[in-house]
């Protein structure tokens, strides 16, 4: 059987633990479904809006919103189309789940709705 995304998750120490948090964050902004695939996991509302990427040390967020997003935390950002941006974010503790992240993660949920 092929492991998906959020087995390796739940198997890394550390790492299951922050993405309790972050699902706990993304319960404030309403209903959202997620989606496991091989590498990745999607957060869907009514689409996308967020894909969460396991990592030895944490988890590497793409956030998609309408414009690139600018703070020193966004490692990368790709305009993907008019209307829509990828900006990935690496989490490595809970500190990371910050009014700055909420924010993101909000515009990205309404983006979606």
């Amino acid at each position: 059987m092929t492991d998906t995304a959020l087995d390796r998750i739940h198997g890394t120490p550390g790492v299951s633990g922050l993405y309790q948090a972050l699902l706990t964050q993304l319960d404030t902004l309403g209903t959202y479904r997620v989606e496991p695939k091989r590498t990745s996991l999607h957060v869907l509302n009514r689409t996308a809006f967020l894909g969460v990427h396991p990592r030895a040390s944490g988890l590497l967020l793409n956030i998609v919103t309408d414009a690139p997003l600018h703070s020193a935390r966004v490692r990368k950002s790709e305009q993907v189309s008019p209307k829509r941006c990828h900006n990935e974010v690496l989490l490595t503790s809970t500190e990371d789940l910050d009014p700055e992240l909420s924010a993101w993660l909000g515009q990205a949920y309404s983006r979606s709705s």
